[in-house]
């Protein structure tokens, strides 16, 4: 029999093979934490459970010692509703690869069974009784599971190979923290249950939609944690559904934590004391929650007793009301974390953790861009914008962060522009054009209250703690929010233009931005200024205006579509030193109309309009075509398409859009379900591909100057990191990732095109791989890592053909055919590469073993692609190896489909403004 040898790219093992004493049988699956095998202990002649451990465990030498002694106290758990884990054990190699022996459990999962359906009351309870059994005998050893959901617990089956009764085992119990990297985690990227089980969405939505709040947030965990996960799990055994839900693992999570469980979707005629533990078990606060699994088990096996009685409500039941949101948008979920965070700093004075920067966007049909048109309540939780709802009129939008849609504050129809929030968040100010009024009304509308008259033009207006401040012909005014006679507090000369007054202190100092000259003069020589309480003035930055003063010590203010910040000494009214742009591409407003339409709030969200939508550039649209050639076009709106990748697990594609003012980088679900949601928000990005692992996008940047390589999380999170950093006159194109994720291929383009490599080991610097006096172009890894195929016009320096050489380099090389082509893209078996020439998609078979050789490309029956360059491909392959996504030319898109405008929104951004402009 076959004995496993062990490479640093760990493989499938498959029946047959030998880890030491154990013959593996059969596999039962993958997760994060590892592939899971059947085998047989053929010393102890019992049947296993073997789960190899990913080989990111053995690299971390800190890791394995911390996880040895966990894994010894998982191993004393004893209990019949447990699986246990045996021991623990090492094959050889260099890292050595680890793997846990575990009981072998038969039966479905409670995620398979959910499949079917809402489970019967009187099955559910037999069920949670078992698991909180479970619970509370691992808790009174100290052991917390931190990752309980339905495919953690299965459904043994007994003696007689039935399900019924149910018999309850629960699996990786404590896996969670024994292979957290750190004794605790600092965020929720950090998180066990994330850093260990998301690699790649799908899980981190599933593992999101069952951790507590504080585990979403990155906060200690307890065995209150398991208390939390427990309630999801059963409400989602009697309902079929889960309490929290969202499109994205970010949605998932702010609905986790200000989301309430609606209860009344419960079964009816179900005793009001289960809807009452339920709501117990899932207190976003712990404290509030059952405190000790044992009285949680005690209460529940009282209820099985008597599942339907019809009981008298209990008086300060926590039933929740049914949500007035579908779901929660992820902006919540960082505006919790930062309310939380204020008030741990508060009150234990310790400095708030670090927080992913998370970046999306809502959508906001028919946005007015004339004048100011976009405000942010102070906490975030609100913001208001103006759209047009006819022709001449416009009305006031109200988006809670945590509702699907806006709604129209009633009382603000007719031509509105420039809102402004209250301090408190409960009213809105705002210019109506109908009797050119500034006017103030509550978020939940109903009459507008006349402040005062308004000339046109105008800027403004500011709400803050010492009265509402606006731009008028002859200065800036101060009007009570009660209403009154306006007082002039910043006079100007003739000739001037004053806008955006705000106040930046409580003394009464006021921020505001100057022109002089006429009015078709625009704002790019503008003055941001400091007044003084006694009237003094200070020039603050030359060439800008609409500057904001920010809680973090910065002005920030715009430059044509650039928003620049600088360090600001409140005190002394000085900048600290020089601009830094901080955000690409914000919307303006004429040469007259100062405004750039921007907004953050005092909690750290920006929001703001995009410069330019790509909707007028060419209709491309993306397709699914099969082998015969029958195309599939997806339900995404037409845009400027290109370079379309496909996820690893074919789920998502990630698809670049550019244009002559705009290039960005989007993740749109195959599935055709949602519009493409953007990731890129910072400078021209093209080129993506994935990371082998699905969980992030390199792309070609110029964010920082030149055109090197980033990477970013496919969900938004955190900020992108460069990978390498490309001369004046040349552009880095990622090409391919080795398949164990290590490398990557990548070309130099210059006046000659060449090939290089990056790894992530050792000093991380590029290296040359295919350089000469031809260009080389597209490279792509076999699935096997050991060739690499690659377009070059090596021959005769015009055209192209498809090569594949031995990777490392052996000095062999092999030409694919004499048909002109490039951009090859490998079979997931291995044993065929496509390739495109203009319009065109060729197939090749290919034979590795026990050498190399190459069929005749035959050309594909499908539609004509958007023709390839000769470095630029349209076009790849899913992972079943039997469909094409391709990007077909605007003649055959739907141009009925349009992508509609946007909002984008940047959450915890004044953390990435700290980052980007320290504070001296």
């Amino acid at each position: 029999m076959p004995v496993l040898r062990y490479h640093r790219r760990h493989m499938a093992l498959t029946s047959g093979t030998t880890l030491g004493t154990y013959e593996i049988t059969g596999s039962l699956g993958a997760g994060g934490m590892g592939e899971v095998y059947r085998a047989r202990d053929t010393k102890l002649g019992r049947s296993v459970a073997i789960k190899v451990l990913p080989e990111l465990f053995a690299a971390d030498p800190d890791r394995v010692p911390r996880f040895e002694r966990e894994a010894k106290v998982l191993a004393s758990l004893n209990h019949p509703h447990i699986a246990a884990l045996y021991g623990m054990e090492q094959g050889p190699g260099t890292p050595p690869t680890h793997f846990l022996i575990m009981e072998l459990v038969e039966g479905e999962t409670l995620f398979d069974r959910l499949q079917r359906g809402a489970l019967p009351v009187a099955e559910a309870l037999a069920i949670v009784i078992q698991i909180a059994d479970a619970l509370e005998s691992a808790h009174e050893q100290g052991v917390v599971h931190r990752d309980l959901k339905p495919a953690n617990v299965k459904l043994a089956i007994g003696s007689g190979g039935s399900l019924d009764p149910p018999n309850v085992k629960v699996l990786d119990f404590g896996l969670a923290k024994a292979m957290d990297s750190s004794p605790a985690a600092s965020s929720p990227a950090n998180s066990p249950t994330l850093s260990v089980l998301a690699t790649q969405a799908g899980l981190i939505m599933g593992t999101a939609a069952y951790m507590s709040p504080e585990q979403a947030k990155g906060a200690t965990t307890d065995r209150r944690s398991d208390v939390f996960s427990f309630g999801v799990v059963f409400y989602e055994l009697l309902t079929g559904r889960q309490p929290f839900r969202g499109d994205t693992a970010a949605e998932v999570m702010a609905s986790v934590m200000i989301r309430e469980a609606d209860l009344t979707a419960l079964p009816s005629g179900l005793n009001p004391r289960i809807a009452e533990l339920i709501a117990r078990c899932l207190a976003k606060n712990p404290k509030k929650r059952w405190q000790a699994m044992g009285d949680l088990r005690v209460e529940l096996e009282a209820l099985a007793a008597a599942p339907h009685q019809v009981a008298a409500p209990v008086a300060g039941a926590l039933v929740a009301p049914k949500p007035l949101w579908k779901r929660a948008m992820p902006v919540v979920a960082a505006i919790a974390v930062t309310a939380v965070t204020a008030t741990l700093a508060t009150r234990w004075l310790t400095p708030p953790p670090s927080r992913d920067v998370i970046r999306f966007a809502v959508p906001s049909p028919n946005f007015n861009q004339g004048f100011q048109n976009l405000a942010l309540s102070p906490d975030g939780t609100r913001l208001v914008y103006v759209a047009n709802t006819g022709p001449g009129l416009r009305q006031l939008m109200l988006r809670t962060m945590g509702d699907l849609e806006a709604r129209p504050i009633a009382g603000t129809e007719g031509q509105v522009a420039s809102p402004s929030f209250s301090p408190d968040g409960q009213f809105v100010a705002f210019y109506s054009g109908v009797d050119a009024a500034l006017k103030k009304i509550a978020i939940t509308g109903g009459a507008a209250v006349t402040l005062c008259k308004i000339t046109v033009p105008f800027s403004g207006p500011h709400w803050g703690g010492q009265g509402i401040l606006f731009g008028q012909p002859n200065g800036g005014l101060r009007v009570s929010p009660d209403g009154g006679e306006p007082e002039l507090i910043i006079p100007i000369e003739n000739g001037q233009r004053l806008s955006s007054p705000q106040f930046i202190d409580d003394r009464g100092s006021i921020l505001f931005s100057l022109a002089t000259g006429p009015l078709n003069v625009g704002w790019e020589k503008g003055q941001v200024i400091v007044q003084a309480p006694d009237g003094t003035r200070q020039v603050v930055v030359s060439g800008g205006s609409d500057a904001r003063y920010l809680p973090t010590g910065h002005l920030v203010y715009a430059s044509g579509a650039t928003l620049l910040a600088v360090p600001f000494d409140l005190a002394a009214r000085r900048a600290l030193s020089g601009p830094i742009p901080v955000v690409e591409g914000i919307s303006r407003g004429g040469s007259q109309l100062f405004a750039a339409h921007y907004a953050v709030s005092a909690s750290g969200l920006l929001v703001y309009m995009p410069a330019s939508g790509l909707a007028a550039t060419p209709r491309r649209t993306l397709a699914l075509v099969d082998m015969t050639g029958k195309a599939q076009p997806l339900a995404v709106p037409v845009n400027a398409y290109s370079h379309p990748r496909v996820s690893p697990d074919g789920m998502r594609v990630a698809v670049a859009t550019e244009d002559s003012k705009e290039a960005a980088i989007w993740i749109a679900e195959l599935s055709g379900s949602g519009l493409p949601r953007r990731l890129t928000f910072e400078g021209r990005n093209v080129a993506p591909i994935w990371t082998r692992d699905g969980q992030f996008v390199t792309f070609q940047s110029d964010r920082e100057g030149d055109r090197g390589l980033f990477q970013q999380r496919a969900d938004g999170a955190g900020t992108a990191e460069r990978l390498t950093k490309a001369e004046p006159t040349t552009q880095h194109f990622p090409d391919s990732w080795s398949p164990d994720g290590k490398t990557l291929t990548f070309r130099v383009a210059a006046e000659v095109n060449s090939i290089w490599t990056w790894s992530r080991e050792g000093d991380r610097m590029p290296r040359h791989l295919l350089q000469g006096n031809r260009s080389y172009v597209t490279s792509e890894f076999s699935p096997d890592g050991r060739w690499l195929a690659y377009g070059s016009n090596e021959l005769d320096g015009l055209q192209f053909n498809v090569f594949v050489q031995p990777f490392p380099p052996t000095g062999a090389k092999y030409q694919m055919s004499p048909t002109p082509a490039s951009t090859p893209v490998w079979s997931p078996d291995g044993k065929r590469v496509f390739s495109a020439f203009n319009n065109r998609i060729y197939r090749a078979d290919i034979h590795t073993i026990p050498a190399l050789t190459v069929g005749q490309p035959v050309e594909l029956e499908m539609p004509d692609i958007l023709p390839s360059a000769a470095n630029i491909r349209h076009f790849d392959l899913m992972p079943d190896g039997k469909r094409l996504l391709v990007v077909l030319p605007e003649s055959a898109g739907d141009s009925s489909r349009q992508l509609a405008p946007q909002i984008y929104v940047v959450v915890n951004w004044l953390d990435e403004l700290k980052a980007k402009v320290p504070i001296p």
